[in-house]
């Protein structure tokens, strides 16, 4: 493949203008933070901050800081209405935004606990068509997955990595950090219909329900079980190095609602993480449900609801999915 910068696929895409300078915005804003992430692990600076967020967690400073990064650049760009963080109580609504009428949902720094031991963190967006640039409310933006006009994630890990949709197939980009440029490594990323790989959280199993249990025996039994084949476990800690694992490869990342998460609805959020990787896998062919529904489909209730997740490749989505 000849040598593509993003500005050059944007360009060629016939992207809209305004996804168009979205994209290059959220790409600056990686940028910046795998600078910030290089920097702090040098100064040995990856613990927590003096603060919890509204989620109840305690913040990691990076956390803080790509958070700022986001609200900076995005307000500084022109092409949003309204931004939501998951660090955020409620919804940002951007000063002199002009005729700007997306907003940008993002996770800052998905995977944050993995910054004390160098693992793989990232950071998740998508961006919604609000119809409008003035008064705008939190009811704007708790729209059905299925009307994310563009989604994407960027992955901090030996190489910086940013991954683009708009719903008609993915791109990846890789950071050339001499020439401070995301060019093309793939373009057109299909998920294979099937793997051998399956990623949940093992620490849970006492509190998971019985169809997550059964399949996750099914797949455990190996040659002999239901499925025929020898399944490996992998589990990053970090749902975008697990997602891209997947995008790769193929395979199915669990995270479904438990005993100890149904309060809640589950673990995951449906704005800032469940639909953006949603809209992406299935962009590539693969699928994403909360094991009884589409999770595209689902109408959200508030700007922090949680969702239990199955997605991945299609066939073990199904698989999984006939389990309950």
């Amino acid at each position: 493949m000849a040598r593509k910068t993003l500005e050059t696929w944007i360009a060629d895409s016939g992207l809209d203008e305004t996804i168009g300078a979205i994209f290059s915005m959220v790409a600056d804003c990686a940028l910046e933070i795998s600078v910030a992430l290089r920097v702090a692990s040098a100064a040995g600076d990856t613990g927590a901050a003096q603060a919890v967020n509204v989620q109840g967690e305690v913040q990691k400073k990076l956390d803080v800081v790509s958070n700022d990064i986001f609200l900076r650049r995005g307000g500084a760009s022109g092409v949003l209405a309204a931004m939501v963080s998951e660090e955020l109580d409620d919804i940002e609504i951007v000063r002199d935004a002009g005729k700007a009428r997306h907003a940008l949902i993002f996770d800052p720094l998905d995977g944050s606990s993995n910054l004390e031991i160098n693992g793989a963190v990232g950071s998740i967006f998508s961006v919604l068509d609000l119809g409008k640039s003035s008064g705008i409310t939190t009811q704007d933006v708790l729209q059905a997955g299925k009307k994310q006009v563009a989604a994407g994630y960027a992955l901090y890990g030996p190489a910086t990595l940013l991954v683009l949709t708009t719903g008609q197939g993915v791109a990846v980009f890789s950071l050339d950090e001499a020439n401070a440029e995301f060019v093309v490594v793939r373009d057109n990323v299909e998920i294979p219909s099937e793997a051998a790989e399956f990623a949940i959280n093992a620490s849970r199993q006492t509190r998971w329900y019985a169809p997550t249990r059964s399949f996750i025996d099914a797949c455990v039994a190996g040659k002999s079980g239901p499925f025929g084949k020898s399944y490996n476990m992998r589990w990053c800690a970090a749902m975008v190095a697990d997602l891209h694992r997947i995008l790769c490869r193929g395979g199915v990342f669990l995270y479904p609602e438990d005993e100890g998460t149904k309060a809640k609805g589950g673990r995951l959020r449906l704005l800032y993480e469940a639909n953006p990787m949603s809209m992406i896998v299935e962009a590539a062919g693969g699928a994403s449900s909360t094991g009884t529904q589409r999770l595209l489909d689902i109408e959200p209730e508030s700007l922090h609801q949680r969702i239990g997740i199955i997605i991945g490749s299609r066939e073990e989505v199904e698989r999984a999915k006939s389990f309950y």
